[in-house]
């Protein structure tokens, strides 16, 4: 697969006062999403936002300005990534409880992992229901290496968490375009799949509120997973559950680390 191109960052590192910062981070959460307009930096060219079926419920909203359901299908974009960004001086206006709503936000990935893949395994019928060890080993996928630990540095943490969460935002349009297509009637599944895009893309905001803010950090390089477009249905199939299922097992993980650095002090 050709590497995702690198997205124009939909805002920077905007200093208080700036009035545009809000406008520009809610016209980049509601616009159609595809691999090509997945950012690839935070801060000064950061992104937030990213792929994912929009929709309904769930979820907190972004830094400044929310994190939206909105934009159709979306996702995946081919590997590699990453790409410079520019970006300018100054704090991005975060909102006064950031921390406390990215704390939320981690901790309701986290509380609802599980169910959501073991929804999607009910729905996919057989041979996924009784044969999901098997064929959702995600050991062959690509899914970001979270190395980072609860003594590693707050901003390498931040960091690991932003490419986590936009490699799953990417992946979580690619799936839920896929069940739109392949289980329309699977209302509960959908609806949860939207839910934690929502989830995610609001996490995502905030994240790059406050590599922004708090460590001018300017460019992230995310590399993203395959799409599944063009496959089968049953490797469709297979591909979201192989990666709800590292979901699975990095979300507790990325919980325990990251939730512990957000802590008020």
């Amino acid at each position: 697969m050709s590497p995702a191109p690198a997205a124009r960052p939909p805002f920077g590192c905007l200093g208080p006062g700036s009035s545009s910062a809000d406008a520009l981070r809610q016209r980049w959460l509601s616009r159609p999403v595809t691999p090509a307009s997945l950012p690839t930096q935070a801060g000064g060219g950061g992104g937030g936002g990213g792929g994912g079926g929009g929709g309904g419920g769930g979820g907190g909203g972004g830094g400044g300005g929310g994190g939206g359901g909105g934009g159709g299908g979306g996702g995946g974009g081919g590997g590699g990534g990453g790409g410079g960004g520019g970006g300018g001086g100054g704090g991005l206006l975060c909102r006064s409880n950031v921390q406390e709503q990215t704390r939320r936000q981690v901790a309701v990935l986290n509380a609802t992992a599980q169910e959501l893949f073991s929804l999607y395994l009910k729905c996919q019928g057989e041979p996924f229901s009784s044969e999901s060890d098997k064929l959702c080993n995600p050991a062959g996928i690509f899914f970001p290496a979270f190395r980072v630990n609860r003594t590693s540095e707050r901003k390498e943490v931040m960091v690991a968490m932003y490419k986590l969460f936009a490699f799953l935002n990417a992946s979580l349009g690619n799936i839920t375009r896929d069940q739109e297509e392949l289980n329309p009637m699977a209302k509960e599944l959908l609806e949860r799949l939207h839910n934690t895009t929502k989830t995610t893309r609001g996490l995502i905001s905030n994240l790059t509120c406050l590599l922004c803010k708090n460590y001018n950090i300017f460019q992230v390089d995310v590399r993203y997973g395959d799409s599944s477009k063009g496959k089968s249905a049953f490797k469709k199939k297979q591909q979201g559950c192989q990666v709800l299922r590292k979901y699975v097992q990095v979300i507790g993980q990325a919980a325990r680390v990251l939730l512990p650095h957000l802590s008020p002090s």
